[in-house]
C-alpha cells in the first residue's frame, strides 16, 4: 500500500485535469431544489477508511481541505444518516484524484440491507465536482461505488444533499430591519417617550403581579441608549437591552423584584414571601441606581440575572423576615455588594462581585465568579469553585450600528472565571433575516419546515399550542424565545427534540406539559455516541412545568442524551399549586435523566417528581448548584415506596457510573399530605472514588416529613428535631 506522500504526489497531476463541473439531470423537479446541504455535519458511516485522517465524517464537515478515503478495493461506500425523512432533489459529490468511475446514489428509510433505492446510477463517471440533480425520499443516503478510477480507493472531500424546499405557508422572510414581533414585543429607543414607556412598564407589572399562571407574556427591549425607568418586573416579563454590551444600555432607575404580594405564615399581612417569584428575568443592561438606595431582587426559581452591570448593592430577599428560595446571577458585574439575607440557595456563576456577597442559609453556590466568599460549608455555606470548566452564554437579540437587528451567539470557553465581556466579547453575529419568527398560532408543521430550509427560531411571548413536535435536526440551530414563549404539546408529543448533532442553543422559553400525556416534554440528542466536547449543545434558562396551569401530564420532563450538553440554569417543575395539582391530576414519573456522558449543569432546579427527581446514567457528569423538593402530595408511605425501600432519592447517580462531580446540592422533604412519610436517603450513588460530593444539605421543612439519610445511610436524619443536616464531602 503506497504511503500517503506518494500517493498525492501521484494523484496531483490527475486531479487538476480532474477538476471539472458536471450537472446530470436524472428527473426533474430541481427548480424547488432548497439551497441548505442537510448533510452538514451529519453522522455519517463508510464500509472502510483508507486511514485515520480519512474518515467518514469529513465529508461531511463543510471542510474542503479534509476528506474520506477508502481502501484500494471494490465496492466501497459512504453513507450519511439525514436525521428525518427528506425528499432529496441534488447531490454534490466533489471527488479528489481517486474518484468513482461507476457508482450508484441510494436513498433508504431505515438503512437495511435490502432497503436501498437508486436515485442515480453511473458507469462512465470522470471524477471532478459533479451536482446530480434526482428525485428520492429516505433518511438515509449512501454513495455506492462499484468501480474505481484508479488504482486507488475512492476519496470524496466533500458530500452535499439538499432537499425539496417544503411549499408549506408562513414560512416568511424576516426582514433584519423591521422586523414583526408581534403585540407582546415592546421596543423602546432614545427617542421614544419616556412618559409613555413608563406607563406601559407600570401596566405590565400590574397586569402580571399576582398574574402566576395566565397566558400573558411580555417582553421590553431597550435599544442602545439612556432611559429613565423604574422596572418593577412581574411573571412572564423579560426586560432587556438590545446592545452588544451591558453598558451600551443604561437604565437610571431599577429592575427590581419586590417581594410584596404572597402571605408568609399565618399573618394575612405579612406579604414579604418571595418563595413563588418565578418566571421572570433581566438581561445585557446596565442600571444605575438613585443614590443611598438599593436593588431588590428577591426571587425564587426561573429566575435570571444575566449579563448585567448594577452599578449599586443588590438584596436577595424582602429586607426583613421574608422566604425566598433561589435564582441566578450570572455573567454579571455588581459593583456594590450582594446581600443574600434569607435567601436558601442561589447560584453566581462567571460574574464579577466588585465589593463582595455577604449572607448564606443552606447553599450559596459560587462558580467562576471573581469577589466570591471563601470557600467554607457549612456555617457560612458557602461553595465556591474558582473556575467553571465549560461555559457558554445565551444567545442575545441586539441592534446594530446599520440598524439591523442579530443576535449574538458568544464563544465557548474554558476553565474561565470573570464575565464573558469586560475583556472582550468573543462569539459570532447571525442576522434576524436568518431566523424564523414564530408568533403564537404558528403551526408546527410551518416550524418545522422553517428549520429544514435553514432556519434559526425566535419565539415571540405567548402561548404556543403544538399538535407535533419541533424537530431540531440541524448543527449549530439556535432557538431563542422572547418573554417566556411558552410550548405546550397538545397530543402527547415531546414539544421539542433536537438531532445528536453539534452547538444547538436552546434559550429563554418555557415548556408546560398538557393535558394528554407526553412520554417525554424536551429531548435532546437521539443517540450517545458522539462526542461534542468542541461544540456542545447548549440549554439557557429552559424551563419546564406539569401542572399548574392545567392537569398537565408529562413521564419524563427533561432527557438528556447527547453528550458534553451544558445546561446553563433550568428550573424542572411538577406543580405543587395551581391549577390541575393532585398525585394523580399531574404525574410526572422523573424531571431530568441524563444518559450522555461529559454533561455539565450550572443551576440545576428540580421539583416534587413522582419518582427520583434526577437521574444520572452518563458518565463525567457534572453538578454545580442542584436545588430539590421532593414531592409534597404523597398521600401515604405505600404511595413513596421504591420497592422496599423508602421513598426516591431526589438525585441518583446510576450504580454503574464511575465518574461524578457535584459541588453544592441539597434536597428537602415537605410531606403536607401525611408528615408521618420517610424517604430513605437524599441522595443515592455508587460508593467509589470517581463518584464526589462535596457541600451536601438535607432539609425537613418545618420539620414536616423526615430524610433519613444525606446520602447512602450516612450524614444523619433530617426531621422535626433536626430540621436541617450537612455533610461536607462524600465519600
Amino acid at each position: 500500500m503506497s504511503s500517503p506522500l506518494t500517493r498525492a504526489a501521484a494523484l496531483a497531476a490527475t486531479a487538476l485535469c480532474l477538476v471539472t463541473t458536471v450537472s446530470i439531470t436524472s428527473q426533474a423537479g430541481a427548480a424547488a431544489c432548497g439551497t441548505s446541504n442537510v448533510a452538514l455535519n451529519r453522522p455519517a458511516t463508510a464500509s472502510s477508511t483508507e486511514n485515520g485522517g480519512t474518515p467518514a465524517s469529513a465529508a461531511v464537515d463543510g471542510n474542503a481541505g479534509s476528506r474520506w478515503s477508502s481502501q484500494f478495493s471494490d465496492p466501497q461506500w459512504l453513507q450519511v444518516d439525514l436525521g428525518s425523512s427528506q425528499q432529496v432533489c441534488r447531490v454534490s459529490l466533489a471527488w479528489e484524484g481517486a474518484y468513482g468511475k461507476a457508482f450508484q446514489v441510494q436513498v433508504s428509510d431505515t438503512a437495511a440491507a435490502n432497503s436501498w433505492r437508486d436515485v442515480y446510477s453511473t458507469t462512465t463517471s470522470t471524477g471532478g465536482t459533479q451536482s446530480l440533480d434526482v428525485s428520492g425520499t429516505g433518511r438515509y443516503l449512501r454513495v455506492l461505488g462499484t468501480q474505481r478510477g484508479t488504482g486507488y480507493g475512492y476519496s470524496l472531500w466533500e458530500l452535499g444533499v439538499y432537499a425539496t424546499t417544503p411549499d408549506t405557508p408562513g414560512v416568511t422572510p424576516t426582514d433584519p430591519r423591521n422586523p414583526d414581533f408581534g403585540p407582546n414585543v415592546y421596543v423602546y429607543g432614545p427617542g421614544s417617550s419616556q412618559s409613555e414607556m413608563q406607563s406601559r412598564l407600570d401596566s405590565i407589572s400590574a397586569q402580571m403581579k399576582t398574574n402566576q399562571f395566565g397566558p400573558q407574556r411580555h417582553a421590553v427591549l431597550f435599544k442602545p441608549g439612556s432611559y429613565n425607568a423604574d422596572v418593577n418586573l412581574r411573571f412572564y416579563t423579560q426586560v432587556a437591552g438590545l446592545g452588544l454590551y451591558p453598558d451600551d444600555v443604561n437604565i437610571n432607575g431599577h429592575i427590581r423584584v419586590e417581594a410584596d404580594w404572597l402571605q408568609q405564615g399565618n399573618d394575612p399581612n405579612n406579604l414579604g414571601n418571595a418563595t413563588q417569584n418565578f418566571w421572570r428575568g433581566a438581561e445585557n443592561l446596565s442600571v444605575t441606581l438613585p443614590a443611598n438606595q438599593i436593588e431588590r431582587w428577591a426571587v425564587s426559581q426561573a429566575t435570571a440575572y444575566r449579563r448585567m452591570h448594577l452599578r449599586g448593592q443588590a438584596h436577595l430577599w424582602n429586607g426583613y423576615d421574608g422566604w425566598a428560595s433561589g435564582g441566578l446571577i450570572v455573567d454579571s458585574k455588581i459593583d456594590g455588594t450582594v446581600i443574600s439575607g434569607s435567601q436558601q440557595q442561589f447560584l453566581t456563576r462567571n460574574s464579577n462581585l466588585v465589593n463582595g456577597w455577604s449572607g448564606s442559609v443552606w447553599n450559596m453556590v459560587f462558580a467562576g465568579t471573581q469577589g466570591a466568599p471563601v470557600d467554607n460549608f457549612p456555617n457560612p455555606s458557602h461553595t465556591t469553585v474558582d473556575t467553571s470548566p465549560v461555559t457558554r452564554e445565551k444567545p442575545y437579540l441586539y441592534f446594530d450600528n446599520s440598524g439591523e437587528y442579530r443576535v449574538f451567539i458568544p464563544a465557548l470557553r474554558q476553565n474561565s472565571r470573570g464575565t464573558s465581556w469586560e475583556n472582550g466579547n468573543p462569539g459570532s453575529s447571525v442576522s434576524l433575516a436568518d431566523f424564523f419568527i414564530v408568533k403564537p398560532g404558528t403551526p408546527a408543521a410551518t416550524i418545522n419546515a422553517a428549520l429544514q430550509q435553514g432556519k434559526h427560531l425566535l419565539l415571540t411571548p405567548g402561548i404556543h399550542q403544538l399538535d407535533d413536535t419541533i424537530r431540531v435536526t440541524r448543527p449549530n440551530t439556535v432557538v431563542l424565545g422572547l418573554g417566556l414563549a411558552t410550548l405546550t404539546p397538545t397530543t402527547g408529543k415531546a414539544a421539542l427534540t433536537t438531532s445528536d448533532v453539534d452547538g444547538v442553543k436552546l434559550a429563554g422559553f418555557l415548556v408546560d406539559a398538557g393535558v394528554q400525556n407526553s412520554p417525554v416534554l424536551l429531548e435532546i440528542g437521539d443517540s450517545t455516541a458522539n462526542s461534542h466536547a468542541s461544540n456542545p449543545t447548549s440549554l439557557h434558562d429552559v424551563y419546564l412545568r406539569v401542572g399548574g396551569s392545567q392537569a398537565g401530564k408529562a413521564t419524563v420532563s427533561m432527557r438528556v442524551n447527547s453528550r458534553n450538553t451544558i445546561i446553563d440554569h433550568t428550573w424542572v417543575w411538577r406543580a405543587d399549586h395551581g391549577e390541575g395539582v393532585s398525585w394523580t391530576a399531574n404525574p410526572g414519573q422523573n424531571g431530568v435523566v441524563v444518559n450522555g456522558d461529559n454533561v455539565i449543569a450550572y443551576g440545576l432546579f428540580v421539583e416534587h417528581y413522582q419518582q427520583h427527581n434526577l437521574i444520572w446514567n452518563g458518565n463525567g457528569g457534572r453538578v454545580y448548584l442542584y436545588q430539590n423538593e421532593l414531592p409534597y402530595d404523597p398521600p401515604n408511605q405505600a404511595a413513596w415506596m421504591n420497592g422496599s425501600k423508602r421513598g426516591w432519592a431526589g438525585y441518583k447517580v446510576a450504580d454503574n457510573v464511575t465518574t461524578h462531580d457535584a459541588f453544592g446540592v441539597g434536597v428537602y422533604a415537605f410531606n403536607q399530605a401525611d408528615p408521618s412519610i420517610v424517604t430513605d436517603n437524599g441522595f443515592e450513588a455508587p460508593n467509589r472514588s470517581g463518584v464526589r460530593f462535596r457541600h451536601l444539605v438535607t432539609v425537613s421543612l418545618g420539620g414536616v416529613g423526615t430524610i433519613a439519610n444525606v446520602i447512602n445511610g450516612v450524614g444523619g436524619v433530617a426531621n422535626t428535631a433536626n430540621q436541617v443536616r450537612y455533610l461536607v464531602n462524600y465519600p
